[in-house]
């Protein structure tokens, strides 16, 4: 079946650049320290496309994932860094017409962030960008984002959140840092995108969550009940919590058909799209498994239609 999958990750080529605490090995492979950044296929786009063609699909959407967002860099680093890592990224999917790129913006430098956009907005290359939800990427609902906010508003960008890390050292046993850490971080983000109003503020922006939203879908309703009974630090918002969250694109990866209902059910059928997390374990080989049981018709949808309006590509006919 044709589609997109949306949600995909490989690692920038490195080599041309001189940066402190970073190498890279005779594979090509970027160290942080001398420890190999991510697994291995991370650095191999024909191992992304031979996934494609395993899953029946025609492209992938990329970004680099998050050990690449290195959070802690001042700002001065952080603009160069995110420099490499973007022009890197590009230059792994050159010649490769089925790996579409996101260019990462640091969250946490907003000036940075903003700098960055204005460098690559004009290059057609890119899907849009992608930028940290959680870790330390500060409020998404905070003044200094806005700037940024207004740009990717006026341009109708696509802008994947995806989580960085979970600050949160309860979650350091049992992988929980993953495990509820990351669908917590993106459920923070979006919070603070509803109840900071950034949402019905900014409609031209393409949100797209991952892991099909985190933990959205099973608290929006208590969200919502919090609005309706004015409680205390909640404003009055309109759009709703729950009017709100109907704006938001979100991937299929929930590795449980139930919650891709619920998804359905919160976010909108018109809104749900495929996402793989591509190569890593806690990824799908099949993005395909999780809307199987609504009908092929639907898992079309989900891989084209919907994919399309997410990238903006329903005005242009791309």
């Amino acid at each position: 079946m044709p589609g997109i999958d949306m949600h995909a990750h490989l690692a920038p080529d490195l080599r041309p650049v001189d940066l402190p605490e970073v190498s890279v090995d005779v594979d090509g492979a970027a160290l942080l320290n001398g420890k190999r950044i991510g697994p291995a296929d991370l650095y191999h786009p024909d191992r992304l496309e031979e996934h494609l063609d395993q899953a029946g699909l025609n492209e992938a959407i990329v970004s680099v994932p998050p050990p690449f967002y290195r959070q802690r860099l001042s700002g001065p680093e952080a603009a160069a860094w995110v420099r490499a890592v973007n022009d890197g990224l590009l230059a792994v999917v050159a010649g490769r017409p089925r790996l579409t790129p996101l260019a990462y913006l640091p969250f946490e430098h907003p000036e940075v962030a903003l700098a960055e956009y204005d460098r690559i907005a004009a290059d057609d290359r890119w899907a849009g960008v992608v930028g940290a939800a959680g870790g330390d990427a500060g409020p998404l609902d905070g003044p200094a984002l806005r700037p940024l906010w207004q740009r990717l508003d006026v341009d109708r960008r696509t802008l994947q959140l995806h989580p960085a890390h979970s600050p949160d050292p309860r979650l350091e046993p049992y992988y929980l840092a993953n495990l509820l850490g990351n669908p917590v971080e993106t459920t923070v983000a979006v919070a603070q995108l509803v109840f900071g109003g950034v949402l019905g503020a900014y409609p031209g922006i393409r949100f797209v969550l991952v892991h099909c939203g985190g933990c959205v879908p099973a608290v929006v309703g208590r969200w919502e009940r919090g609005h309706t009974t004015t409680r205390p630090g909640v404003p009055a918002l309109s759009p709703t919590p729950a009017e709100a969250v109907r704006t938001l694109y979100v991937d299929n990866l929930a590795h449980d058909p139930a919650v891709v209902d619920l998804a359905v059910s919160v976010f909108g059928a018109d809104r749900l799209v495929l996402g793989s997390d591509w190569p890593f374990p806690m990824g799908t080989d099949d993005p395909f498994a999780s809307v199987a049981h609504r009908g092929g018709d639907y898992a079309r949808q989900v891989a084209t239609d919907n994919a399309a309006r997410a990238l903006g590509r329903e005005r242009n006919g791309r």
